[in-house]
């Protein structure tokens, strides 16, 4: 279980994408403390296990599923991804309740730079992830939290401020780009109710 506050932008240092399962080596400093063989860490939104620790960084293996749900077979050396520590008991909440189970992947339709914040449109992909956008709601974009501003009838708007698009992947956002999206969990078991009850 994560917040969507991420931590830390940690550096990816390599990826083989074409292995089975794909090695994905990432170099950080923060979110190493207390990440040991084994742990969880949210990697873009997507909840990852650490298979080696060393001193400057992580590996992580990701399986088929993973790949096709997200966005992680198309990073490269070099690229910034977010990290960040599962939430501890008694911890901080600061964003919202996230899985790290990423339900889709979106596509920035818009970046709009007003002053020193940005309004971000992304396109969701169709199936069941719509249903589950509110006005006002919670969604992890690249496993950020973040506040939907606006829903249109395929889309959803969120506001950035400075220091979101400063310690965040989402300040390189860019029209085109793909991004990992989890819904608020809160929100899945309602629909999921809701859905049960009509089918009876």
């Amino acid at each position: 279980m994560f917040t969507g506050i991420v931590e830390e932008l940690g550096v990816v240092r390599s990826i083989a994408a074409d292995a089975v399962p794909a090695r994905l080596v990432i170099e950080a400093k923060l979110t190493l403390e207390g990440s040991e063989v084994g742990a969880s860490v949210a990697v873009n939104g997507a909840c990852l296990t650490v298979v080696t620790r060393n001193r400057d960084g992580f590996e992580f293996e990701i399986g088929p599923e993973t790949l096709a749900r997200t966005t992680l077979g198309r990073l490269g050396a070099s690229d910034p991804v977010n990290l960040e520590r599962p939430l501890r008991f008694g911890g901080a909440l600061g964003g919202h309740l996230v899985l790290g189970h990423v339900d889709g992947v979106g596509t920035v339709d818009d970046v709009a730079r007003v002053e020193s914040t940005a309004r971000v449109r992304i396109r969701v992909p169709e199936g069941d992830l719509p249903p589950l956008m509110v006005p006002q709601g919670s969604v992890a974009v690249d496993g950020v939290s973040l506040t939907i501003a606006a829903l249109g009838e395929a889309t959803f708007d969120v506001m950035l401020i400075p220091h979101t698009l400063e310690v965040t992947t989402l300040g390189r956002l860019r029209a085109g780009q793909p991004v990992n999206l989890e819904a608020d969990v809160i929100g899945k078991y309602v629909v999921r109710s809701l859905t049960l009850r009509a089918n009876r």
